[in-house]
């Protein structure tokens, strides 16, 4: 995957490249799906929700400029993939997810990989969290409706970025 679908589409991080190649996909989706992770096609999780392509992840990820020191606010945890990509790249991981079910699973995610800089929140995905703001970064990987400016007012002033 790394090699036919990050490289050929100018993914230059080579942390990226090293994450990619540490973590299997397929461990966070349904038994149905684990034989696609790897194909250029999203994936539903549950309703609308779901993961990205592997490219546009890394896309994202790359755009982002994600730095160690970063404290980050992730909407929409979903089973926890990106949550675990996104962990390994910054200091400091909120995770905002509302659904039950996939709470129970991301729990479960965190605790089996020993995420330590990770906190999970069971919240309106809509609202961000402003409890814990400012952030360095929010990234959203979910649909989001009635998007509002209440994202923006949670993001470090100097050097905060919204990613989408």
């Amino acid at each position: 995957m790394v090699e036919n679908q990050l490289r050929p589409n100018k993914i230059t991080d080579s942390r990226i490249f090293n994450i990619f190649n540490q973590i299997s996909k397929e461990d966070f989706l349904k038994s149905e799906f684990q034989d696609i992770a790897y194909s250029d096609v999203d994936i539903s999780v549950i309703g609308n929700r779901g993961y990205l392509k592997n490219l546009h992840i890394a896309q994202l990820i790359q755009y982002a400029k994600i730095k160690k020191e970063d404290k980050v606010l992730h909407i929409g945890g979903l089973t926890g993939y990106v949550t675990l990509i996104l962990s390994k790249f910054s200091n400091c991981l909120i995770v905002v997810e509302n659904d039950e079910h996939l709470l129970k699973q991301l729990k479960e995610k965190i605790i089996k990989f020993q995420l330590t800089n990770v906190e999970i929140i069971n919240h309106d995905l809509t609202l961000g969290y402003k409890e814990k703001s400012p952030y360095d970064l929010i990234f959203i990987d979910c649909p989001i409706d009635n998007f509002s400016n209440k994202f923006l007012n949670q993001l470090n002033q100097s050097q905060g970025r919204l990613i989408m």
